[in-house]
């Protein structure tokens, strides 16, 4: 008669990458809110003047001929709460191992992530400013390249998780919910970009 030893426990799941993104995702939070930390600070400093009625004090931060287009920076914020959704569905997805619907919902957050970063260059081309052009200008440039930046990152990101996704990659379910991890964080971010320095001016 023989006896067979019982099988092993199963190996502890490996979410490194959700980890990676948790930390990083920390650092993104600390650089934007110490960004408008510096924005609300130079606003604040910002040289006064009486208005030609002598009713109102007038703040010299943002440059009379500087129009926002609001239309541009609405649409990138609704375009950020739109990707989170199919971040989210990936990872349903992801969870059901329904690697169709995964690899649907990760081209359609790449294709939001280059969408909301050509909104961000027709905000550049409408504004018509230069980065030396002052204060206002070079915080401005500072604080929204920054998030081209972060956005820039999270093509990189959402390429690589949608390649594993059409490559076959049915056990990477911890790398889908990184990458959401990674669109919540940076929507959040920027909605506090947007209503500091695109709202609030």
């Amino acid at each position: 008669m023989t006896l067979a030893l019982p099988s092993a426990a199963m190996p502890a799941p490996k979410r490194q990458a959700l980890v990676v993104t948790a930390v990083a995702s920390a650092g993104i939070i600390m650089l934007i809110a110490g960004m408008l930390g510096m924005w609300l600070r130079f606003r604040a400093a910002a040289d006064t003047r009486v208005s030609s009625d002598g009713r109102h004090i007038i703040k010299d931060w943002l440059p009379s001929d500087i129009k926002m287009p609001e239309v541009s920076a609405n649409t990138m914020l609704i375009g950020l709460f739109f990707g989170c959704v199919m971040a989210q569905w990936a990872v349903y997805a992801a969870k059901r191992d329904d690697s169709s619907h995964r690899s649907i919902a990760l081209a359609i957050c790449l294709l939001m992530e280059v969408a909301i970063i050509n909104a961000q260059i027709s905000v550049y081309s409408q504004m018509h400013i230069g980065v030396t052009d002052g204060v206002y200008q070079t915080m401005f440039y500072a604080i929204t390249g920054a998030v081209v930046v972060l956005l820039a990152i999270g093509v990189a990101f959402t390429s690589v998780t949608w390649f594993r996704s059409v490559g076959g990659r049915d056990n990477d379910s911890h790398v889908v919910a990184a990458h959401a991890l990674y669109w919540y964080v940076l929507t959040a971010a920027f909605c506090a970009v947007w209503f500091v320095v695109y709202i609030q001016k």
